[in-house]
């Protein structure tokens, strides 16, 4: 936050170094230590440093204001300044979903990961998770061996792959997905990094999908992390003596998340089973002549497929504390309706 609010100030990441003591001291949440050490940092040279690493490795770096940062995460409150990008998919995937569960992965977690991927196939999906031991890397494999774009987000670097008997995974995801970390490269794969990787996972996604879970772990800090940011959490129900599905029974308990009993039951609550053919030009016809500029805009996005208000915040640049009294208005005049999965379309 202390970063965004310095590029706020000042424009420009140039700016903010060769900004003086009562300038930057000038900035909200500023302290005297954090201006000392920008003001001793000497910025061009670790620029050039990092530059000629990311070179020579084929890293993209995504700043916040980039065209190729991802704008479902951007949307959230806490999203990282910078990403380090090495792979091929758009993060900006028309349809983005996250993977999670435990490290200690059954093989009823894996046969969930399975039938999961196969479902999402037809969908044109892009498939985040964290490359970590268990259903993180059996989501990953499912989508590599299925062709399905799938990015993990590290913990760490990308000067080095954790765990590394995931190396070939790795390898293997970066031609039809990619890694993306937060992280400068050298950094180590520290307990504390995780918790943050955790909200880049929730973040990018449209909805989090938690497969087996202890009560304690990652997988429900994400569900926790993308039920702040007002995304969906679904989760798979295990039986009651099972550890790792513990976890998945507490969500659906106190309503941290909708119940999948099938990965068919996902598409439903995403509302992607109601899309036709030419149901485009059929609906526009009928689209009445009083709407308003933003009412018309919203309904006109809407005649394509079902869309969530993140991503009508996202290609209409409206605030979702307009849209939301939009929607509302729309809703009142029966021009749309409310689908599950916190989804919108035309009625």
């Amino acid at each position: 936050m202390l970063s965004k609010n310095l590029l706020l100030h000042f424009g420009t990441a140039e700016a903010v170094f060769e900004a003086s003591y009562a300038q930057l001291m000038k900035v909200d949440g500023i302290g005297e230590k954090t201006a000392q050490s920008i003001l001793h940092t000497d910025a061009v040279k670790l620029a050039e440093k990092e530059t000629e690493f990311l070179e020579k490795h084929q890293i993209k770096l995504l700043f916040y204001t980039d065209e190729g940062y991802p704008k479902r995460l951007k949307n959230c409150y806490d999203a990282p300044i910078l990403l380090y990008y090495k792979g091929t998919a758009n993060l900006n995937h028309q349809r983005v979903i996250s993977i999670v569960g435990t490290r200690n992965a059954t093989a009823y977690g894996k046969m969930l990961c399975k039938q999961l991927t196969e479902i999402l196939k037809p969908y044109d999906v892009l498939v985040v998770s964290g490359l970590a031991h268990g259903i993180d890397a059996a989501a990953h494999k499912e989508c590599v061996q299925a062709e399905v774009p799938t990015v993990g987000v590290l913990g760490h670097g990308l000067d080095r792959i954790y765990p590394a008997v995931h190396r070939e995974l790795a390898a293997k995801m970066i031609k039809n997905g990619g890694l993306l970390t937060e992280f400068l490269p050298g950094s180590n794969p520290d307990r504390e990094n995780f918790p943050k990787r955790n909200r880049i996972i929730a973040g990018m996604a449209d909805a989090t999908i938690v497969v087996e879970a202890s009560i304690k772990g990652g997988a429900l800090i994400t569900a926790e992390i993308a039920n702040s940011y007002n995304r969906d959490v679904y989760a798979f129900p295990g039986r009651v003596s099972d550890e790792f599905s513990e976890g998945c029974n507490f969500l659906i308990k106190t309503n941290r998340a909708g119940l999948i009993n099938h990965p068919k039951d996902l598409i439903y609550y995403l509302g992607w089973d109601d899309e036709k053919p030419n149901k485009k030009e059929k609906i526009q016809a009928q689209l009445p002549l009083d709407l308003n500029k933003d009412e018309l805009k919203i309904a006109t996005l809407l005649q394509q497929s079902p869309l969530g208000i993140d991503e009508l915040s996202f290609q209409t640049n409206m605030a979702q504390s307009k849209l939301a009294i939009i929607l509302l208005t729309l809703e009142m005049k029966g021009i749309i309706v409310t689908l599950p999965g916190k989804l919108y379309k035309l009625g």
